[in-house]
């Protein structure tokens, strides 16, 4: 499985998103690439706010470096997961045949909870189907806190911590749906 996590800038909430969720999966047994971008300027490395928060998790990005989101990138994607409805639009409208793989990670969650895990022998695409087909073009509209991880960039250290922990519940719960438990 191939696993696209998309927000802004790609140095804050996408790529701690993208290595939590890698690590959830493979604590559950599941074989997938997960990799993440963004649609600003490529090259741009994780801020030391970012790094501070995650020291002690075992998750480490000092290594990553910004990356802009294209039309291969989510064409070749299995799943894309934005940060917020907005990045989920911009893959829309980037690839329209994104809709039915395309969610933000709050919502793919919430829905996935409603739908029902994925079975052992269902595939990916038949199960984010099954998610996509609850929801109505206009529940991408605007932005929610329902649906939206919140971004800490440029806010006090706290709010960097609250976006790990709240993105590592989500991973693993993600994680959960996908391996059926």
């Amino acid at each position: 499985m191939r696993v696209l996590v998309l927000c802004s800038a790609n140095q804050c909430r996408s790529p701690v998103a993208a290595a939590l969720l890698a690590r959830s999966l493979r604590n559950r047994g599941i074989d997938a690439t997960v990799t993440s971008a963004g649609r600003g300027p490529p090259g741009r490395p994780v801020p030391e706010p970012v790094r501070e928060a995650l020291a002690g998790s075992g998750i480490d990005v000092t290594g990553h470096l910004s990356t802009a989101a294209s039309a291969g990138t989510i064409r070749a994607a299995d799943l894309v997961i934005g940060m917020g409805l907005e990045h989920v639009r911009d893959a829309i409208t980037i690839d329209p045949t994104a809709y039915h793989r395309a969610f933000t990670l709050k919502e793919l969650v919430r829905r996935g909870r409603a739908t029902g895990v994925r079975s052992e022998d269902e595939a990916i695409d038949s199960w984010l189907a099954r998610i996509a087909a609850t929801r109505r073009p206009v529940d991408l509209l605007g932005s929610s806190r329902d649906d939206d991880v919140a971004d800490p960039m440029g806010g006090p250290r706290r709010g960097y911590k609250r976006m790990i922990r709240e993105l590592d519940a989500l991973s693993d719960e993600l994680a959960d749906l996908l391996a059926g438990v």
